[in-house]
């Protein structure tokens, strides 16, 4: 009985941690998360080159939402953002993802005018590209640091709205 109850309070605990204390994902989950499957990324069927819309390319793309803590109104990379990009440094450097080169997307919540949170953004994203280099020898070419700003959020939030789903890194997969 007692494993019973443990077993159905277990799931309850983790869902109400919050979350900033969610575990970053792994290495290999990064890898499967960004491997292409069949048919991603491939522009060309029996020789003959397809041709898609860029947001529908983009769509199918493999990608990852990852959260990346900064200092408040800064680039600064927190210990935690080092966690999680440590991870995913390994899974970029790794064999399975060594042929590809991934587009790094700054994300912002809607606080602050959009310029600044473009422009901050920016800034993210070229911390997130140069970790990656410096500390796991990633090739710059290999890496499109991209700040969007307030586009794409994840919680559709009203202005000055601090909501921190919506600031976060996208990591999307951009073929060979």
């Amino acid at each position: 009985m007692r494993a019973l109850v443990l077993a159905l309070i277990a799931p309850l605990a983790f869902a109400a941690a919050p979350a900033g204390a969610q575990r970053a994902p792994s290495a290999e989950q990064l890898i499967q998360a960004l491997k292409p499957g069949p048919g991603q990324l491939s522009d060309t069927t029996r020789g003959i080159r397809a041709i898609k819309a860029k947001e529908t390319a983009e769509a199918a793309a493999p990608s990852v939402d990852l959260s990346v803590e900064f200092a408040t109104a800064s680039s600064a990379l927190t210990p935690q953002a080092r966690t999680t990009l440590d991870a995913l440094g390994k899974a970029l450097s790794s064999a399975d993802l060594a042929q590809y080169r991934f587009r790094i997307e700054g994300h912002t919540d809607t606080v602050g005018s959009a310029a600044y949170n473009t422009a901050l953004s920016e800034r993210r994203a070229q911390a997130v590209a140069d970790y990656l280099e410096k500390s796991f020898g990633v090739a710059s070419a290999r890496l499109e640091p991209v700040g969007m700003g307030e586009q794409g959020l994840l919680v559709p939030t009203p202005p000055q709205t601090p909501n921190a789903q919506n600031r976060r890194v996208k990591v999307v997969n951009l073929g060979g």
